[in-house]
């Protein structure tokens, strides 16, 4: 059964601080990781365990934002960025087996492709359209993230609109499910880019340091890797906290069409 991917409900979100949501990668063996994107299965199972021992309970973002909305506390979101064909082996039994729900950002364009847009590798085999489909019947949420991995700031009008409209229309042809959220590859983006997301119809969308484009269509998320671990984490979780207190924030409407 899918995840419910609906959007988050409108109005203004008034919590002490935004949603912490923990952005991931591959879940394989990081022996090779030049990039520092790999977390071990056996990891991962560390790190959620740490969570729930805090009181935390993971979920999917479009999920965390409506409970974040409706005054639920004690949830962090879970995000697996581009679509890697080892989260159905390696991250999802750890997941289910703590109860967990994830957003997993996959890339429509490149079914059953690779990560070429990493230059160092290692090559790492990306979810074909049928993976994708085994990840919303596992009960995760599938978003955008994209067509092809590209930097959206550079790309001209047609080529954006393609990345950003075009990834979601072929999502739903492949789910059966209109995706909630989007993901800027390489957590990058600008006023151009977020507008052509909201003209898409996306309820939220996903960056790492948002900066002055902070709120529901380019939320901060925590980078998280092999070598982090309790003490590590906390200590992320304390600079989330302090980066982004609150102010209250105004959901935009008329989106999640």
């Amino acid at each position: 059964m899918a995840a419910d991917t609906s959007a988050p409900p409108a109005g203004v979100r008034t919590s002490r601080s935004r949603p912490w949501i923990l952005t991931y990668h591959s879940v394989s063996d990081p022996t090779d990781d030049p990039y520092g994107i790999t977390v071990s299965a056996d990891r991962l199972d560390e790190q959620l365990t740490w969570l729930r021992r805090r009181g935390l309970a993971c979920v999917g973002v479009a999920e965390l934002l409506r409970a974040d909305a409706a005054g639920r506390r004690g949830l962090v979101g879970l995000t697996f960025d581009d679509g890697y064909a080892d989260f159905l082996d390696e991250a999802l039994p750890v997941l289910l087996g703590h109860g967990c729900t994830a957003t997993v950002f996959v890339l429509p364009g490149r079914p059953g492709g690779s990560n070429v847009w990493d230059p160092l590798g290692p090559r790492r085999p990306l979810l074909g359209e049928e993976g994708i489909r085994a990840v919303a019947d596992a009960g995760m949420e599938v978003g955008s993230h994209g067509m092809l991995h590209r930097d959206l700031t550079g790309l001209p009008g047609d080529a954006l609109r393609a990345e950003t409209h075009g990834s979601r229309e072929e999502l739903r042809r492949i789910t059966g499910t209109v995706p909630a959220g989007f993901c800027y590859p390489y957590g990058i983006a600008d006023r151009r880019v977020v507008r052509s997301v909201r003209e898409a119809g996306y309820a939220y969308a996903c960056a790492l340091a948002p900066g002055s484009l902070l709120g529901p269509l380019a939320l901060p998320r925590t980078h998280v890797s092999h070598a982090d671990r309790g003490a590590r984490l906390r200590a992320k979780e304390v600079r989330h906290r302090l980066r982004h207190r609150a102010a209250a924030v105004p959901r935009p409407t008329g989106e999640g069409r």
